[in-house]
């Protein structure tokens, strides 16, 4: 094996982690996934590495990969996940590893204050009336809009997250700019001072560069014009790799985009009225084909209501895009730039409209949205070849989530070969601390009487847990029917899903120790709540993917009588997975998860769904489980 070598990474393990608040101790698990790991770096091969919760993952391929000494690049799919890399790993190790290294963020150049858009709005309110500003200046909200230009001031950075508090997206609009939008810093009057240009030149220089999931597909699906070269790909939470690269791979035009480009060519177009009018008034037309569309898969070729209208569009937006180039000489600066950005988001909206025009038998196209604002949108079928193409050929990479599928090297395209799966794991006593009920009694979630008997087995179980529930559902439907029925029965406050900003609901759960939270999707993952305020965790169905959902609706047609175990169990298996992982979060947590779906212990794929569950001690009683709810410290 070339590179760092097994002993070192051992050696460095035990030394970082001894440096932990209060000390610490390496894991069996995070000790074997260090030395595995910088194997497969030193051989230049992939690893997948299943690493469930309390393993300690993070310090378990930052430091093989660090003591490697080749330049990574480490993408997640969460906010979380992100900022702990930023502000407790990373820094952490820069001060304990014996191997110096310099790190950086990368976002998405949206996330970043614009010095061009910030000088906009300073002045353009005393251009001439035919260069005036796109309207987003005077929609902003003018406190919000004075903080962020005190802010400014200071900032060396210009994330938007650095904010105290958070701007709403109409004021953060009108001073920043986005991809679609953005000319690039060599064509803009203030490139040598962009916060985003800044923050990629960083990153450039740096040995390690955090990255969410999102802005690293976009970077494969350009052949890398966004991030810096480098040797080693780190896809933590591994497990949406898929839906994350077919959502960056593909595109989508709804009525927001004709919108959005009106708005910019407005501000230069003045003279151009009718120009203008027919781009903004192309979001209503697009809005108005797409709705008989609504929810359903267009197979290539597109209904003629659909194909013609994409055609008008596009020769609306390009008559627009004529027009700028029409704009006399010796226009102010700031209104040359802002003719850049429209430009350049005209010229996105056309290549985007060109692909949805003419998609490929290795392409999904379907309707999604609201009635108001319905979106077209194309994903590819298969996601396996790009990722070979862009990704594994060219560096190794290491992959872990604590809930990784079985066949998920396949699915991603990893070649068999050059590819070691790994389980490490978990060291937590989960047969001892936790139980999980499945509630084989009630009907099926398909019968009438599922709900409300569902209802009524969540209303016995979060009295016996003394409230500090966690109750996931699978729907808002679901959600709202719970909380109308129980509002007035439980002896227990209740916060919802929408009642408050997501961190300030799990910042009141986590501190009022009786309150229940109610929540869908989004709460599956990602939430982290150690401690007795969290002791019950219940979910009301197996979360299977709608079956009209088009994309998967596609690849279901591709594999044929199997798809359902191949594409379904799967899916439901892993998010399943996910959501009872919300339990356990700590060594000296105890708990319960209850499951309100009797096809678990019923069905043929239910010991596929339950292998991928954490170890925790099974019961079909429900008299077991209110006996251990009731036995749990407060």
């Amino acid at each position: 094996m070339s590179g760092v070598r097994s002993v070192d990474v051992a050696e460095q393990l035990e030394r970082v982690v001894a440096q932990l608040p209060g000390g610490g101790e390496v894991r069996t698990g995070q000790a074997e996934m260090a030395r595995r790991v910088a194997e497969a770096i030193g051989t230049d091969k992939h690893i997948i590495v299943r690493a469930g919760t309390g393993t300690g993952k993070t310090l378990g391929y930052l430091v093989p990969a660090i003591l490697s000494g080749k330049r990574v690049v480490v993408a997640t799919a969460t906010k979380a996940l992100q900022d702990q890399l930023a502000t407790k790993d990373l820094p952490f190790l820069q001060k304990h590893l014996d191997r110096p290294f310099d790190w950086a963020v990368l976002k998405g150049r949206a996330n970043y204050l614009c010095a061009q858009r910030l000088a906009e709005v300073g002045s353009g309110r005393g251009v001439a009336p035919q260069l005036a500003l796109d309207g987003l200046a005077e929609r902003a909200d003018p406190k919000q809009l004075s903080a962020i230009v005190a802010w400014a001031a200071t900032t060396t950075v210009g994330d938007r997250a650095e904010l105290e508090s958070e701007p709403s997206d109409t004021t953060w609009a009108a001073v920043s700019t986005t991809s679609r939008d953005c000319p690039g810093a060599r064509r803009c009057p203030r490139g040598d001072s962009c916060f985003a240009e800044r923050a990629r030149s960083l990153a450039a220089e740096a040995d390690v560069v955090v990255v969410n999931l999102h802005l690293y597909g976009i970077d494969l699906a350009s052949g890398g014009a966004i991030l810096p070269e480098h040797d080693l790909a780190i896809i933590d939470e591994a497990h949406v790799l898929d839906d994350v690269i077919s959502a960056t791979c593909g595109v989508e035009v709804g009525p927001g985009r004709f919108n959005h480009v009106a708005r910019l060519l407005r501000g230069i177009l003045a003279e151009a009225g009718t120009t203008v009018a027919d781009v903004d008034s192309s979001g209503g037309l697009l809005a108005d084909v797409l709705g008989e569309h609504r929810g359903v898969r267009l197979v290539p070729p597109l209904p003629d209501d659909v194909a013609t209208t994409l055609t008008t569009l596009r020769e609306r937006v390009a008559r627009a895009q004529a027009a700028l180039g029409s704009l006399p000489d010796g226009i102010p600066e700031d209104a040359a730039a802002r003719a850049l950005r429209a430009r350049q988001a005209a010229t996105t909206l056309m290549d985007d409209l060109d692909v949805l025009s003419r998609p490929t038998e290795n392409q999904v196209v379907w309707v999604e949205g609201t009635e108001r604002s319905p979106t077209l949108r194309l994903a590819p079928l298969d996601v396996a070849g790009l990722l070979r193409a862009t990704l594994w050929e060219r560096r190794p990479a290491v992959l872990t989530s604590a809930t990784i599928p079985a066949a998920f090297g396949q699915q991603v395209g990893l070649p068999e070969e050059s590819t070691t799966p790994l389980d490490v794991g978990s060291p937590f006593d989960y047969p001892n601390n936790a139980i999980i009920y499945c509630a084989a009694h009630l009907p099926k979630p398909t019968a009438p009487a599922w709900a409300d008997a569902a209802v009524d087995e969540l209303a016995l179980l979060i009295e016996a847990a003394k409230g500090r529930t966690l109750a996931l559902f699978t729907s808002f439907k679901a959600m709202s029917h719970a909380i109308e029925v129980l509002g007035e029965r439980l002896t227990y406050p209740i916060l919802a899903q929408g009642d408050l900003p997501k961190a300030r609901l799990l910042e009141r759960f986590s501190a009022e120790p009786e309150t229940c939270l109610f929540a869908t999707m989004s709460f599956w993952q990602g939430v982290d709540v150690p401690g007795s305020s969290l002791s019950l965790v219940t979910i009301d169905r197996l979360p299977f993917p709608r079956p009209d959902e088009p994309l998967l609706q596609a690849r279901r047609e591709r594999v044929g009588a199997n798809a359902f175990v191949t594409i379904d169990v799967p899916r439901a298996a892993t998010l399943l997975a996910q959501g009872v992982g919300r339990l356990i979060r700590t060594a000296t947590d105890r708990g319960a998860v209850a499951i309100f779906d009797p096809r678990l212990a019923s069905a043929r794929y239910g010991p596929k769904i339950v292998a991928a569950l954490p170890k925790m001690r099974r019961t079909k009683d429900r008299a077991e489980i209110i006996d251990f709810l009731k036995a749990l410290p407060t």
